[in-house]
């Protein structure tokens, strides 16, 4: 990756893009996908858009029977059950997708957690570097030969602004030495985005392509680990819980970039770029503010996707990529 490929392509969708402008007029028929978290917020509109346009969208949710209920009115949509930090539910969850599906042509990672309290999962792990990057590297390793046979995939990874916070911590990336809720949300961010620029220097011989991608700032299920006081203190919402913050958007706004990621023909032949706003971010200014938008040159980096590819087949024990 260089930065001369993060370069703005002309995109006839913005930041007021929504859901269903994107997929309008687009024939899905046929499409296989799985969407993480695909029944809450970004996620459900996510599926109620692809399923609208023909394709079958499996939905792998830790709440399946919340999920079930969320997409009882979708026609196209089934659920499995899939807890992003426990890799024991996520090979169960791929098995059953394996045996369910005959290719996967989309693979969107959408589910997520934010700021939480210090947690930790399996063998003491940082709970937010493993739901948002060690579930879904372990998921799309283990649905790479679906990914694979179906000859032209795309995989889209919703990483964040929030990147911007911290390059990934090799001296201690699960805080040994110390929490801090935003560092561990901003480290897996910046995973999440390392891990599209190096899966799809892998997928490409075989048409798997990778995006990573800020959906702007949304109000939705993934704010709720802080309280609503912090929320107002940041200027996001009012005491009723009402958006006020400028330049928020709609969930399905929201959804649109992960949406033109996986549809649009202009990222035909291109892969590994970090997106926003439905189109190619540029590379930021080291100093410039978050959310002055861009991505931070460290989470594009082709040495350091490829160093966090080891790292993380070594943490979870994933099947190398195979047909």
């Amino acid at each position: 990756m260089n930065s001369i490929d993060q370069r703005p392509l002309g995109s006839p969708f913005s930041a007021t893009s929504t859901a269903r402008d994107v997929v309008a007029g687009l024939d899905l028929s046929g499409a296989c996908a799985v969407v993480t978290g695909g029944y809450a917020g970004l996620g459900l509109e996510t599926t109620r858009a692809l399923t609208a346009a023909g394709a079958r969208v499996v939905v792998p949710a830790r709440r399946p029977d919340v999920a079930r209920a969320a997409l009882a009115d979708v026609r196209g949509a089934e659920v499995v059950p899939l807890d992003l930090a426990d890799l024991g539910s996520v090979r169960a969850a791929a098995a059953r997708i394996s045996g369910t599906l005959p290719r996967l042509d989309l693979l969107l990672a959408v589910a997520g957690v934010m700021a939480t309290p210090e947690r930790r999962v399996g063998p003491g792990w940082e709970s937010q570097l493993t739901a948002n990057h060690f579930g879904h590297f372990a998921l799309a390793c283990e649905l790479y030969p679906l990914l694979a046979a179906a000859g032209g995939a795309r995989v889209v990874v919703n990483s964040s602004a929030g990147h911007a916070l911290t390059d990934i911590r090799w001296h201690d990336p699960h805080f040994r030495t110390g929490y801090d809720k935003w560092l561990a949300y901003g480290q897996a961010k910046t995973a999440n985005a390392l891990f599209a620029v190096h899966l799809d220097t892998l997928g490409r011989a075989d048409g798997v392509r990778a995006f990573a991608l800020h959906p702007g700032r949304i109000i939705t299920g993934l704010q709720r680990d802080m309280a609503l006081q912090e929320q107002i203190d940041r200027g996001w919402v009012d005491e009723h819980g009402t958006v006020v913050g400028e330049g928020f958007k709609s969930p399905s706004q929201g959804a649109a970039t992960g949406l033109w990621a996986a549809t649009s023909p202009l990222l035909a032949d291109r892969g590994g770029l970090y997106l926003e706003d439905c189109d190619v971010a540029p590379v930021a200014d080291p100093d410039a503010p978050m959310d002055d938008g861009g991505v931070r040159a460290y989470a594009i980096d082709r040495e350091s996707a490829a160093r966090l590819w080891d790292l993380s087949l070594a943490a979870t024990g994933a099947t190398p990529l195979t047909r």
